[in-house]
């Protein structure tokens, strides 16, 4: 009994004194879930806590995981998504079980072999806290690790709470809706591309539309930003990944990420990935160059590795409001012949976007097709948002 009660006295002080000592936001600043401590920080006294958070997890200079040892809350477990805990592993790079070197914890992976917690994993815990900046894109993986957390979560009868943070992709809703058989880690639910939510929106959709494999109710909490809404720009702080470097890459990635499907290089192992796009041949592609190089944690054997590549700079572009085709589209035309790999019927959610591409239908043409589905997602999304 002394010990709880401790534990709870450590709590209280910690809390009191992180309110006397940080600097009280200005009126009307933004505050993300995470910064709202006294919000959640009850609900993790007296629990066995385990973390599903990345590099990306901080309080101000502090990273998510620091903060909560100092207020004495007991995490036992962190879970690493891709990309792994300290976020310095390249895209598809398996990451492995291990400590943090800092504090001791375990840390086990959430993509390697299991992208599923197990039960054995969950067992002494009692809670999850969700906090990883996301960027708004169907086919970066966060939100499906977030997805099976959620999942085994309610199987095991561990509550769950998200640290929410607003999404830089928030402010529109594009492209082609998922359509069954086409489900994989790269898209596991049936929206779009682009689907306008922050992580706890979605977890609200995934929930509200039964989307989890489980007969049981997950316990949920969700700690909204405050003082955000979805037409405001978010400057990323901390990157999310190592191939999204800068604001403008994470803008331009939902339209360039379809390239990771055919033979056209995004950049990776150059200084702007998913800001330039392009591949080896004539330079009539594009009178830009570059030249993709190994670059451990970052970009490990890049597509055209030291090929010069042809195409186009976009690094001075305006900021996109929608899906943009016409990428796609012109590097289709300049050369067809084996353009399409099979992940791009991943990528994209369905085999008709490549169908539609090698018939020749112009943007216009295609997105037309896209209206009816979108229409659909946006009358559901409208009951889960949280944010004007």
């Amino acid at each position: 009994m002394k010990k709880y009660y401790l534990i709870s006295m450590i709590l209280i002080f910690g809390l009191h004194l992180y309110a006397c000592t940080s600097p009280r936001p200005a009126q009307n600043e933004l505050i993300t879930g995470a910064e709202n401590l006294p919000a959640y920080l009850p609900l993790l006294q007296d629990k066995k806590v385990g973390l599903l958070v990345n590099h990306t997890s901080y309080i101000h200079q502090t990273h998510l995981l620091d903060t909560l040892l100092a207020l004495g809350v007991n995490v036992q477990t962190i879970f690493a998504p891709e990309h792994g805990f300290r976020g310095d592993m390249a895209n598809g790079e398996t990451v492995v079980d291990g400590r943090d070197e800092k504090t001791g914890i375990p840390v086990v992976s959430l993509y390697g072999e299991h992208k599923k917690p197990t039960k054995a994993q969950l067992k002494t815990l009692d809670v999850i806290v969700y906090d990883i900046q996301d960027v708004g894109a169907r086919f970066y993986t966060y939100i499906s690790s977030m997805h099976y957390m959620m999942e085994a979560c309610a199987e095991h009868s561990v509550s769950f709470v998200l640290l929410d943070r607003p999404n830089p992709n928030g402010h529109y809703v594009d492209g082609p809706v998922l359509k069954p058989g086409f489900e994989s880690f790269v898209g596991m639910h049936p929206i779009p591309i682009v689907y306008g939510m922050t992580a706890g929106e979605l977890a609200q959709m995934i929930l509200g539309e039964g989307w989890l494999k489980t007969s049981q109710q997950l316990q949920i909490d969700i700690i909204a930003v405050q003082n955000w809404d979805h037409e405001q720009i978010y400057p990323i702080p901390i990157a999310p990944s190592p191939n999204l470097p800068n604001d403008h890459a994470i803008n331009l990635y939902p339209s360039l990420c379809l390239f990771e499907g055919t033979k056209v290089s995004v950049g990776r192992g150059t200084d702007y990935p998913f800001q330039v796009y392009g591949y080896p041949g004539d330079s009539s592609i594009g009178s830009f160059q570059f030249e993709p190089v190994s670059k451990p944690g970052y970009s490990k054997y890049p597509k055209h590795e030291g090929q010069t590549c042809y195409g186009k700079d976009l690094r001075a572009l305006p900021r996109l409001s929608q899906l943009d085709l016409v990428f796609l589209l012109e590097m289709y035309q300049s050369s067809p012949d084996d353009f399409f790999n099979s992940f791009f019927s991943k990528l994209a959610g369905t085999d008709v976007l490549q169908r539609q591409i090698e018939s020749g239908m112009t943007a216009s043409e295609i997105r037309r097709t896209w209206q009816a589905d979108l229409n659909q997602f946006n009358t559901m999304r409208s009951q889960y948002l949280i944010y004007p």
